[in-house]
């Protein structure tokens, strides 16, 4: 295609948009609100996707010594660990090291909670154990519960559960709320193409009547729907962007050790999808109002 054929569509297009300006506001901010919100949606799954690894990395189960503990059973326990399959390592904390690291975690605006205990510790004894993968959690606290010496064990896997789950759900609310929403960009830009072909059916009849192909009469419709969809997704793009900065920014600063996916990430590798699924979507929702409709 020539691009003066192309500036020529282009132009035909624009005048058609100003014609019907109250319908193809309607399609532009459906096709927006759609995006909008598969891509909220997507911002939440590709976060949660992100802390399930984060957490996975870090699978920890800790195994708790009781205050009495004889070196015999402490020797037996950490040999019982050491023998389980899929065992990254294996640190033994002191009751020492365990009130300094809740102390850092309360921080030093919550230092006096602590006062006195550094005479009478009430923290226990522990085995950290990090493990290769989150299937090898449940042998570790299968193996360990009730053997002598040991007074508990505590592991992470209901929380990686619990995301996982939340995870999946959101993907399948995502793809219900992209199922309904995009038939509707469809059906309210096939609205607005066929009421811009209705508006010309005289001039289209002129147009067959000279020479004009079918498609040279169908190219300005579809720019038409492009120019929709493009111009949707663009508003969306800003919205999100702009949404995601400043959720990200107050969940970073409230909660110091979430690792969420950068503002910079979404901008260069997440948003550019969005721009070309508004373009699909305008160009499709056309197409097939056109066949539908415009009898050529």
């Amino acid at each position: 295609m020539r691009i003066s054929t192309l500036k020529y569509f282009s132009i035909d297009a624009l005048k058609s948009l100003k014609r019907n300006k109250t319908l193809s506001i309607a399609s532009i901010v459906t096709v927006a609100l759609t995006i909008f919100m598969f891509g909220m949606f997507l911002f939440t799954v590709l976060n949660a996707n992100k802390v399930v690894k984060n957490v996975e990395s870090k699978l920890e189960v800790q195994v708790f010594l009781k205050e009495k503990i004889s070196e015999i059973d402490r020797k037996n326990a950490e040999q019982a660990i050491k023998g389980i399959s899929g065992i990254a390592e294996v640190r033994f904390e002191t009751k020492e090291q365990a009130l300094n690291k809740y102390r850092e975690q309360l921080g030093e605006e919550n230092k006096d909670l602590l006062q006195g205990l550094d005479k009478k510790n009430p923290l226990p004894e522990s085995y950290i154990v990090r493990v290769n993968s989150s299937e090898i959690i449940q042998n570790v606290v299968k193996t360990m519960k009730g053997k002598p010496g040991i007074d508990s064990v505590v592991a992470n896997e209901e929380l990686i559960n619990r995301i996982d789950s939340l995870t999946r759900g959101i993907k399948w609310v995502g793809i219900a709320a992209f199922v309904i929403l995009v038939p509707i960009s469809f059906l309210l830009i096939g609205n607005t193409i066929k009421l811009a072909v209705y508006s010309r059916k005289r001039e289209i009849g002129i147009m067959k009547y000279v020479g004009a192909t079918d498609g040279f009469i169908r190219w300005p419709f579809i720019i038409e729907g492009i120019i929709i969809g493009l111009t949707g997704s663009l508003v969306s793009c800003v919205l999100l962007n702009y949404s995601y900065k400043i959720v990200y920014n107050k969940l970073s600063s409230a909660i110091m050790m979430l690792n969420l996916v950068t503002p910079s990430y979404i901008l260069s590798n997440v948003l550019w999808i969005f721009i070309i699924s508004g373009i699909i979507i305008g160009g499709l929702g056309s197409i097939i109002s056109i066949r539908k409709f415009l009898k050529v």
